[in-house]
């Protein structure tokens, strides 16, 4: 994907003693007017990478420029707006309230037009006037991605925005961050849930244990779709559909063929399967999730 860069990291590294390594020679790309999701398990450095980008720590070694500054410089955080963790608010001051003073202390200009804006993106115009500690866990989340808009910032960093939401709380949150990354603004999504990033992100970077082990598209980490088959017996449905012109893997997977095809082979391979004397029972087809995507980089059977 072409376009400028607003987020380069080069060999980024952050240690804590001589023995744990939080992040790990980590390059990432983020262009702009990109959604881009940083997808990794729960203690595989993101975190800890967000801040280094926001200059709340500073790395070991390696370099990282954000909107073409050092992290940290006024004149990048400037055009910045970060969620990293919970949102921290006054909970005895209404959701519009707390916003304004955020603004003022940001040095927003006309902060109470910003802030009603800021709220109608994030839909709680209607419960401004309610104090923050009356909020559910999805509307406090709301509000501190409304918190990120005052700056009217062309590049949102969100940590784990839907981190403790319900189902509604997770899909409401999904549709604000796709509402958000568009045009020319950037949204860098930090996420340990592959369903959330599948839907939302245009780009993936997957970090495990400090590392970078994949980034790319969601389509190009999915890699090629095919079909799934389920025959009897599956060895010699196997051994039948290796053989015909354009299938390039066949791997049986729970008593299933994932063929890697064009999904136009479906009719031949099907006939093959039954003149071979194979009893075929489905077959349909099958595009890899980012989930098996995930595992199959990582060489792990399971998220932590």
């Amino acid at each position: 994907m072409a376009g400028e860069l607003l987020i380069e990291t080069i060999n980024l590294t952050k240690r804590y003693g001589s023995r744990i390594v939080a992040v790990d020679e980590l390059n990432l790309a983020v262009r702009r007017g990109e959604v881009y999701g940083f997808l990794g398990p729960n203690g595989a450095g993101k975190t800890t990478t967000l801040r280094m980008l926001l200059g709340l720590i500073k790395p070991t070694s390696g370099t990282a420029t954000v909107l073409g500054k050092k992290p940290g410089a006024p004149s990048g955080l400037a055009r910045v707006g970060a969620l990293v963790e919970s949102p921290a608010f006054y909970p005895h001051l209404s959701g519009r309230d707390n916003l304004i003073g955020v603004a003022r202390l940001s040095g927003v200009e006309n902060p109470r037009d910003r802030v009603e804006e800021a709220l109608k993106q994030v839909k709680l115009k209607e419960r401004a006037k309610d104090k923050f500690r009356k909020y559910s866990l999805g509307m406090k989340q709301r509000l501190g991605v409304a918190a990120t808009l005052l700056k009217d910032s062309e590049l949102l960093i969100l940590d784990e925005p839907t981190n403790g939401l319900d189902p509604k709380g997770m899909a409401e949150m999904r549709d604000l961050i796709r509402s958000l990354g568009q045009g020319e603004r950037t949204v860098l999504l930090s996420s340990h849930l592959m369903g959330e990033v599948e839907q939302i992100c245009d780009r993936v970077g997957i970090i495990r244990q400090g590392k970078l082990v994949a980034e790319g598209s969601i389509t190009d980490l999915r890699g090629r779709g095919g079909l799934l088959v389920r025959a009897q017996p599956p060895e010699r449905a196997a051994e039948i559909a290796r053989n015909v012109s354009g299938v390039e893997e066949v791997r049986v997977e729970k008593g299933m063929l994932r063929i890697t095809t064009e999904p136009e082979r479906a009719p031949e391979i099907a006939r093959k399967l039954v003149s071979g004397g194979v009893d075929l029972s489905e077959l349909k087809p099958a595009q890899r999730s980012l989930e098996e995507a995930f595992f199959e980089l990582t060489g792990e059977q399971e998220v932590e």
